[in-house]
């Protein structure tokens, strides 16, 4: 056996005996910093979850302490995790159907994402994680924007030639479809390829865009508005067999603390995007809008690219796309 393979090992064992020894104790692994909104989503939870009283502790473990961030589903289901904020498409290999949870032109804006999280849509993918046994506690997405070097973006004839960085495979898949070049990398990465002119344009989070100063290296910006191109679904998501093994008090007092974060992730989210556009704006960087004529091209766009292509790869992969589109 080795190394690799023997240290999971212990992990594993590590997670169940540390269950057995304290059944009252939840282990929540995220791998964001303790100032980013989807740690606070988490340690929400906890907080209201202790002020009940219930004998039920959450443990947080953040920045990746636990686990590494796409290690974190698969313990998960088996139950040697038992919580974790997470985007869903990172599981996109286990279960294809979670790629649709970050498909361009899918989610207009906040406001339809929170209808998509009560949609029979939103049934289906959970549906799925069941099988696997988890469970959704907190739905949340975030947008993200473009930033251009030289120019503005907001619709797909903005984009032949240039080379962009674009935030998964969704969405190069519809940016090369609408002329542009892909360079793929992470959005830490973009700040020192706009720097030495590999990039020309970027597409990613409002938090990446201020965390990694893209301002500085950018003419223009188009936020998440009132419409927008880019959301990616990132739950608190739970071990459902472990939720079942608590008491009724326990169980109820989680998803009160859950019905109460989520309300406060969405309003965060919101206001993610605004600030964004303020740090931009405040550092002389133009900010453009995407109109929903602009949205509506790019939505046909992503209709012959991106979801031609996740139809073709997922089963049952029509109905779910037809059940997020009829979402209004």
């Amino acid at each position: 056996m080795n190394f690799k393979l023997s240290a999971s090992v212990a992990a594993m064992a590590f997670f169940a005996g540390a269950l057995t020894a304290n059944a009252t104790e939840l282990r929540l692994s995220h791998q964001w910093s303790n100032g980013d909104v989807r740690h606070k989503v988490a340690q929400m939870v906890a907080d209201e979850v202790a002020a009940a009283d219930v004998d039920l502790d959450i443990k947080i473990f953040p920045s990746q302490s636990l686990l590494k961030a796409r290690e974190q589903y698969k313990p998960l289901t088996r139950g040697l995790l038992d919580m974790a904020v997470l985007p869903l498409s990172y599981a996109g290999g286990q279960q294809p159907a979670y790629n649709l949870t970050l498909m361009p032109g899918l989610v207009k804006n906040h406001d339809h994402a929170a209808r998509l999280n009560e949609s029979p849509f939103m049934d289906a993918i959970e549906g799925i994680m069941a099988d696997d046994d988890v469970m959704v506690l907190v739905h949340g997405y975030l947008a993200g924007g473009f930033a251009g070097k030289d120019k503005c973006i907001t619709k797909p004839d903005d984009m032949p030639g240039l080379q962009t960085r674009a935030a998964g495979k969704a969405f190069e898949q519809m940016l090369a479809g609408a002329g542009a070049s892909i360079a793929s990398m992470s959005s830490s990465e973009i700040y020192n390829a706009m720097q030495s002119g590999v990039l020309d344009a970027a597409n990613t989070s409002s938090s990446s865009f201020v965390s990694y100063r893209i301002y500085e290296q950018v003419s223009c910006y188009t936020p998440a508005g009132e419409y927008a191109l880019w959301f990616m679904y990132q739950p608190l998501i739970m071990n459902k067999s472990t939720f079942e093994g608590l008491t009724e008090e326990q169980q109820q007092a989680l998803l009160a603390a859950s019905e109460k974060a989520q309300a406060f992730y969405l309003d965060e989210a919101k206001k993610e995007d605004a600030a964004s556009a303020e740090v931009f704006r405040e550092n002389g960087v133009e900010i453009a809008a995407m109109t929903e004529e602009d949205f509506e091209a790019w939505r046909a766009l992503a209709k012959e690219t991106s979801y031609k292509a996740f139809v073709e790869e997922t089963p049952n992969g029509q109905e779910l796309l037809d059940l997020a589109l009829s979402v209004n």
